[in-house]
């Protein structure tokens, strides 16, 4: 009996686990399900062309996958070793760069960036008070990003970098160094100059050296190494049906890393500190600081926002719920699609590729299936479910709210915001993801939507300034619900102005200028509003395009928004050149509608590059519009083709259209080196 018994527990304890084993099994397999689901509900509805996801688990890859063609014409999948852009996820590569530095006694995060990069000025003395942790932490006031010719198809021309430092020297601050944290790409870019300072190598040579190679990274590249091009996915526009050319982000230590989903979260095993061969244990730690606390901020809540040290989130939701600290950063160029994120304390990464889509929609579904794994792992009980919301209950308004009525402003817009009858009406907010609408007073001094997933209150700041604040819930079907809580709007004094400088900038209210130095190989040439300003003038205030009118030829920058609305200002400068109206943003020329020339109508004629090597703009009229247009472009030249409502019907850089219908009311832009010819024979 006692021998049976024996046997027979000794069955149990053989079945058991094997159970355990089976469960187990059969959950990763839910895990792996689920996460292809979601990879294939991306493609279908939501604009992407293939996806690439990977898991890290303790050093070992757990989980991989991809679906989405490589090559749609020859219906080649995605597979591992398929490489993307990474895009702004780039920014950990050149802050773990700059960081190794640190760890050899050659920087100081907290030294003048004037000590390692001798030549860096700016028209605003403030500038020597700028850091390399500054930058890191997007607090060094700089305006934001200087795009012009840093996306470029085919073509790995590095002016935007080389002309970086000559551009700031003209340049004021937006703000104090270190009074705030709002996204802002070119510190980036003064990173990446900064480590080619100090180390004495290129910044590729540096990546390859002492990231690359130390990690066996076969496939993490810039535009600048040797590899084979067909390793990367392809990448498609939404309005032509031809794959594009390679896509390069030529501003590398911002957006110019290409890898594999694998490949990224071998890196992370350096962000988690389990490389301490390559960066310290001391360096990784201080990149996960809390820096976003050291400044303005839109206060201490779960958020997918909360800068450390190249990272976008040091404390990420939903994780942060869990007790759980989760690091994220995400990153998109025009093609291709980013996000990272990684969970020191149980040593797990997750890295989410994509052509097409978006880097949020990456994140929230790298969010979802660490969650699945988490659970799984015993790590949570169990996964809590989503926030569900109900219309709100409109109350009384106390009466003192009544005086945040006003201008608010933004980079680029302004509005006037009333608040009346116990509401308030906001614009679309978050890119278009929160439509436009009515907030209803709830309490509390909060304003709430129609459907009580988004919250707006007004909320004044140390620095003297009030905010508009949105407390928003995004759902989006599928993927599940992402967190994002920000300051979206600045209240501004009224400007009056003089009585000619009101008339000059009421003549080029609704004005459209259009880019003169942008090359042709520019992936902007597809999206024309990179290209083409609106100028939009607010005269009863005093602004135009939300900046702050000084002039009659000068408007200035008055945003001073944390988190991400404040990002990428500007100023605005006029001055007359050959009888045009010229627009300097950013560094770069814009000629006026007005002084564009229609292209000739009869059956041949020629374009000329002049001698700035600037780009050639006609217009479309009566006499040329509805004929068949074909170019004899010279080589290295190109030219696109708008409708009138300014969409791109033909770039000749991405597209093999050999002639193209001119759109009434369109326009025709031509781009090349000085002197060069277009023979133009239409019919």
């Amino acid at each position: 009996m006692k021998k049976l018994f024996s046997v027979l527990f000794t069955a149990v304890l053989v079945i058991t686990p094997m159970t355990d084993v089976m469960a187990e099994a059969n959950k990763s397999t839910s895990i792996e399900k689920q996460a292809e689901r979601m990879a294939t509900d991306l493609v279908q509805n939501y604009g992407v062309t293939s996806l690439q996801y990977a898991i890290r688990d303790q050093g070992e890859i757990i989980l991989s996958g991809s679906t989405g063609f490589h090559d749609k014409a020859s219906q080649t999948p995605i597979t591992k070793e398929s490489m993307y852009g990474i895009g702004s996820v780039s920014k950990m590569v050149v802050t773990a760069a700059t960081m190794m530095l640190v760890d050899s006694g050659k920087v100081n995060l907290d030294e003048p960036l004037t000590t390692y990069i001798q030549d860096f000025e700016m028209a605003d003395a403030r500038y020597t008070q700028i850091t390399p942790r500054m930058l890191m932490n997007h607090s060094s006031g700089l305006y934001g990003s200087h795009y012009g010719n840093s996306m470029l198809f085919d073509d790995n021309d590095m002016r935007n970098h080389d002309e970086l430092l000559l551009k700031l020297k003209t340049e004021k601050l937006k703000s104090k160094p270190g009074s705030y944290s709002v996204y802002c790409n070119d510190g980036f870019q003064l990173l990446e100059i900064l480590v080619e300072r100090v180390s004495g190598l290129s910044y590729s040579d540096y990546v390859a050296k002492f990231i690359s190679n130390p990690l066996e990274l076969e496939a993490t590249k810039t535009p600048l190494d040797s590899f084979d091009r067909d390793q990367l996915s392809e990448a498609y526009w939404p309005t032509i049906e031809t794959k594009m050319p390679v896509e390069n982000a030529n501003i590398l230590g911002t957006g110019g890393i290409y890898s594999t989903s694998e490949e990224l979260t071998e890196f992370a095993e350096v962000l988690m500190g389990n490389r301490p061969d390559i960066l310290s244990e001391s360096s990784v730690k201080s990149m996960q600081n809390h820096e976003y606390r050291q400044g303005i901020w839109v206060s201490d809540e779960r958020n997918t926002f909360n800068y450390g040290l190249g990272w976008d989130a040091v404390d990420l939701a939903p994780f942060s719920d869990y007790g759980i600290t989760a690091l994220a950063k995400g990153g998109d160029t025009m093609m291709y699609h980013a996000s990272l994120i990684t969970i020191p304390e149980h040593d797990i990464s997750m890295a989410v590729l994509s052509s097409g889509g978006s880097s949020i929609y990456n994140q929230m579904f790298a969010s979802k299936v660490l969650l699945d794994v988490l659970e799984d792992q015993g790590v949570i009980e169990e996964i809590k479910e989503d926030q569900t919301f109900s219309p709100p209950v409109k109350v009384k308004m106390p009466t003192e709210l009544n005086a945040y009525s006003g201008l608010y402003g933004t980079v680029g817009t302004t509005l006037d915001i009333q608040v009346k009858n116990d509401e308030i009406t906001l614009p679309a907010l978050q890119g278009g993801i929160i439509p436009e609408q009515k907030y209803v007073y709830t309490g509390e001094g909060q304003f709430t939507s129609a459907d009580g997933s988004v919250k707006a209150s007004f909320v004044k700041e140390k620095n003297g300034k009030v905010y508009v604040k949105v407390q928003a819930v995004i759902s989006l079907p599928g993927l599940g619900q992402t967190v994002m809580n920000t300051y979206d709007y600045q209240k501004l004094d009224p400007n009056p102005m003089n009585t000619t400088t009101e008339k000059k900038w009421a003549d080029r209210s609704g004005s459209k200028y259009y880019a003169l130095d942008e090359k042709i190989t520019s992936i902007f040439y597809l999206l024309p509003s990179m290209l083409i300003k609106n100028l939009s003038v607010d005269t009863e205030s005093g602004y135009a395009n939300g900046t702050q009118i000084v002039d009659s030829d000068h408007a200035v920058n008055v945003a001073e928004i944390p988190v991400m609305n404040g990002r990428d200002a500007f100023d605005l400068q006029f001055y007359t050149k050959n009888n045009a109206e010229i627009l300097i943003q950013d560094g770069q020329e814009y000629i006026a509608e007005d002084a564009i020339t229609p292209i000739f109508g009869g059956k041949t004629g020629k374009a000329t590059i002049p001698a700035s090597g600037q780009a050639r703009w006609y217009a479309i009229d009566s006499r040329s519009a509805n004929k068949s247009m074909t170019v004899d472009s010279p080589n290295g030249g190109g030219y696109a083709v708008y409708n009138e409502q300014g969409e791109v019907v033909h770039f000749s850089v991405a597209t093999d259209k050999q002639s193209i219908e001119l759109p009434k009311a369109g326009f025709i832009v031509f781009g090349g080196e000085a002197g060069d010819v277009f023979n133009i024979h239409l019919k």
